[in-house]
């Protein structure tokens, strides 16, 4: 991923998450590596990510790791994102070590989570799978977790429902008189 598609990869995550999840853009999340099989979010230690000892609060350190695994995700639902309705319905996270630097969270099951949008839109209902995320800080202790996370990602294809609701959208916009 070369050093141009890595910022506009960012300023479009940090767009998306303005607009549905503002808590997530004011963390200022950055994409390091994005490919269909892996996701590398990384989190910088900041005034905004900081807790009161100097290290990452465990809450900075949760949405990082729901922008990892959410953001594999996303990709695998261009153009049809509206079709889905997708959420994290549990967390687990075991923090081994103070994170006390800018936190690089990995997610590498690309695969799995495009199988699990696949058996949804085949089944028409609710289908899950745990993700597993891990938050190291490179630059003090190379790939050493300082945390790993376990989200579970649920899935449910809405199809041609949403879709026509999409356009029933878009014709009652455009039928409505302007300035309002």
């Amino acid at each position: 991923m070369t050093r141009g598609q890595r910022l506009l990869r960012t300023a479009g995550l940090r767009l998306w998450a303005l607009r549905h999840i503002p808590l997530l853009a004011w963390i200022r999340p950055r994409v390091v590596e994005d490919s269909p099989e892996r996701c590398v979010i990384a989190v910088p230690l900041s005034r905004r990510t900081r807790n009161h000892l100097g290290s990452m609060y465990f809450g900075a350190l949760c949405a990082g790791a729901d922008a990892a695994a959410a953001l594999i995700g996303l990709a695998a639902t261009r153009g049809e994102a509206s079709l889905y309705s997708i959420l994290f319905k549990d967390v687990k996270g075991e923090f081994v070590k103070r994170a006390e630097g800018e936190v690089y969270f990995t997610c590498e099951q690309g695969s799995e989570i495009r199988d699990l949008l696949a058996r949804a839109r085949g089944s028409g209902e609710r289908e899950s799978l745990p993700v597993r995320v891990v938050a190291t800080v490179p630059r003090l202790s190379g790939e050493e977790p300082v945390a790993r996370f376990e989200l579970t990602l649920s899935v449910k294809y809405r199809g041609a429902a949403a879709a026509g609701a999409s356009e029933a959208e878009k014709s009652a916009r455009q039928a409505r008189p302007a300035g309002r």
